[in-house]
């Protein structure tokens, strides 16, 4: 079932279906501001080596397990086509059966931008429909200033993202970004966060 097999025929960026509900707008941004950088000169090289894992699911659909942050940047700098990694071929299952079988294996993330989850029903149907959770951007920043290290936990960043938000109020992440990563810096090097993903919190010899 797991082939993991890249399809050398593009597939529209239009056509991937998301697997969860959200994404860091602040994040996407800072991703179309790289590709700004590299696309005339290593445009193509970037996208050969940056394919997009994806399940294939009922009627012959794309459904995104990874990378949706790249693949709504892209979409907005008007990049048609992207190469992807076909991680499961479940295009047997009814649609039901499908996001039973995802959900089992930590391949979507249906929960809002309040943290809440919600129905397979409400996750969008494209990647331009992905709504804007400012904690998983600040999550995101708190993972590049050496707040937690990268993890192989299936949408670590959102665990990461549901802690802070628990604790740091969204007006401040909205009006004053940096004061946020201060915060969430001092949460994440404490005990509080030794629970989540690729914390990396002072060691006492515990």
């Amino acid at each position: 079932m797991s082939v993991r097999e890249p399809l050398l025929k593009p597939v529209p960026l239009a056509d991937l279906r998301p697997t969860q509900i959200t994404v860091g707008y602040r994040e996407v941004k800072e991703k179309r501001k790289a590709w700004k950088e590299i696309a005339d000169s290593k445009g193509s090289e970037f996208l050969g080596k940056h394919m997009i894992p994806v399940i294939l699911g009922p009627k012959e659909r794309h459904y995104v397990i990874d990378h949706h942050h790249l693949g709504l940047a892209l979409i907005e700098e008007k990049v048609k086509d992207i190469l992807v990694n076909v991680v499961a071929d479940l295009r047997t299952l009814s649609q039901e059966a499908f996001w039973v079988f995802l959900d089992n294996r930590g391949w979507m993330h249906p929960f809002d931008a309040d943290g809440q989850r919600k129905t397979y029903a409400d996750l969008p149907k494209a990647l331009t429909d992905l709504a804007d959770d400012p904690f998983r951007s600040l999550a995101g920043e708190l993972r590049r200033a050496g707040g937690y290290a990268k993890d192989t936990t299936p949408f670590a960043e959102f665990l990461w993202a549901d802690f802070l938000r628990r604790r740091i109020k969204r007006k401040l992440v909205e009006s004053d970004f940096s004061s946020a990563i201060e915060k969430a810096l001092g949460f994440a090097k404490s005990k509080e966060t030794d629970f989540l993903p690729g914390w990396c919190g002072p060691n006492d010899g515990d």
